[in-house]
């Protein structure tokens, strides 16, 4: 019980020391975002360049060369296979990028670390925010895909809101995590480099949930968190279920990510003083 409410102060703390610096997050968060291409001739349209010939590359693939032309859901509609993929690597990209840059952040920002003054809390919190940038022009190149194959914008588009903050408070609870683990462990950016390339398969982005008839299979698969927000971001696009219709799935996506953000809270804290010694 004692080591339960350690917990919860701990994420009180941090998510205090957020909403105090939330100006400066924001400021840097910017900053963050503009320096990554600072240098280049394109500058920021590198963050949009590389996903967007990602899709392009599966659609080409499994469009044109495999003729898959659409998907077919369980419901018994079918989806046209670019929007299908498309509305699933929206989230996947942002998750890919928050991740990878989140742990790295204190390493980075190594100059601030160090500094006795600085709430090196915020730090995760920037990269995390500056990677949504890219993540809004991408969601809104799923939704004019959307309009091209007259799955206009309904009712349920309103829902991208929320799943889009369970995205964002999910890779940032694990960004706490793994941003501190990495200072002593620095193997830890390069087997979550290939975690990612495992996850994209593991999670139904380019293959549809519906496809398997093993309940099993289809329970374990649903462990994982990001299915719930893929799903989600699917039916905002160009579905017709509400999240709060998935009742099991919210609690358990929702149980899974406060977990990650006590662990992490809770490691952050406990980690946070060896920072400036070891990095």
């Amino acid at each position: 019980m004692e080591k339960k409410r350690s917990f919860v102060s701990k994420l009180a703390q941090l998510l205090m020391e957020l909403w105090q610096n939330r100006k400066l997050i924001w400021k840097l968060s910017k900053n963050d975002f503009k320096k990554r291409y600072a240098g280049s001739y394109m500058g920021a349209v590198w963050g949009f360049a590389q996903p967007l010939v990602t899709v392009l590359m599966y659609y080409l693939v499994f469009d044109k060369i495999f003729g898959t032309k659409a998907i077919e859901l369980r419901s018994g509609v079918e989806v046209p296979f670019a929007l299908f993929i498309t509305a699933g690597l929206v989230p996947w990209f942002f998750f890919s990028e928050a991740i990878s840059q989140g742990t790295m952040s204190l390493i980075e920002y190594s100059y601030l670390v160090k500094k006795v003054v600085f709430k090196i809390s915020i730090l995760p919190v920037i990269k995390v925010i500056a990677a949504t940038f890219s993540h809004l022009f991408f969601l809104g190149l799923a939704i004019l895909l959307g309009c091209i194959y007259g799955y206009y914008p309904s009712v349920y588009l309103v829902q991208i809101i929320y799943y889009a903050m369970c995205l964002f408070l999910l890779v940032l609870g694990m960004s706490y995590t793994t941003c501190a683990v990495v200072i002593f462990f620095r193997d830890l950016s390069q087997i979550i480099s290939i975690c990612l390339q495992i996850g994209i398969w593991a999670t139904p982005i380019l293959w549809s949930l519906d496809s398997i008839h093993n309940p099993v299979v289809v329970t374990i698969l649903k462990l994982n968190p990001l299915v719930y927000i893929v799903n989600g971001y699917r039916e905002s696009v160009y579905g017709h279920h509400w999240f709060f219709e998935d009742v099991s799935g919210t609690l358990y996506f929702w149980g899974v990510t406060v977990a990650l953000f006590l662990m992490g809270a809770a490691i952050f804290k406990k980690l946070k003083v060896h920072f400036a010694d070891v990095i």
